[in-house]
């Protein structure tokens, strides 16, 4: 099981196209709203998470979590003690940790990020501690993928596919949505 957690602000590219990516690939994703059940992303878009925060428990069907930027978006999910904690869950227990744009910034802050490359939303680079920072649009190191910004999005999901599905279902996928 993959979580996504979504707080008010979120960028709706970034979760929704990963998302739909990850369910194309029949990998199973759980939403999670942070503060609430109806979360509204950065553009106005109300989006109704499959759970609340509140009834998050990380177990070991946990496969990884995905963070999504946009702001305040990436302020809301480091302020929430929750999403921290699902972070450092997946994290102990090698699974995967997930973000984009401006997301990186919690990995960061977490320590998360030491030893590993790692990408984010320019401008954000000075909040990626302990990170070797790269200008690609993803970048995958072990268990860690961090992705650039909306415009990254649809390869941000390719990639987490093939780390769960391997390549091969990626690039199907990719070619299904006429990506390839």
């Amino acid at each position: 099981m993959i979580y996504c957690f979504l707080a008010d602000g979120f960028e709706e590219i970034e979760a929704l196209a990963t998302i739909d990516i990850l369910r194309r690939a029949e990998i199973e994703v759980t939403t999670v709203g942070v503060g609430g059940k109806v979360i509204c992303a950065s553009h106005g878009i109300p989006v109704t998470a499959d759970i609340t925060l509140d009834q998050f428990q990380p177990d070991d069907k946990l496969e990884g979590v995905i963070l999504p930027g946009g702001m305040p978006g990436t302020k809301n999910l480091l302020a929430a003690q929750g999403v921290r904690d699902a972070v450092t869950f997946a994290a102990e227990h090698d699974r995967l940790v997930c973000a984009i744009c401006a997301a990186p910034m919690i990995l960061g802050r977490m320590g998360i990020l030491s030893g590993k490359k790692a990408t984010c939303f320019p401008g954000f680079e000075n909040e990626l501690a302990g990170a070797s920072v790269c200008t690609d649009k993803v970048v995958v190191d072990g268990k860690v993928i961090t992705g650039k910004g909306a415009g990254c999005a649809l390869e941000f999901g390719f990639a987490i596919t093939a780390q769960l599905k391997g390549e091969t279902v990626a690039e199907s996928v990719a070619a299904s949505m006429q990506c390839r």
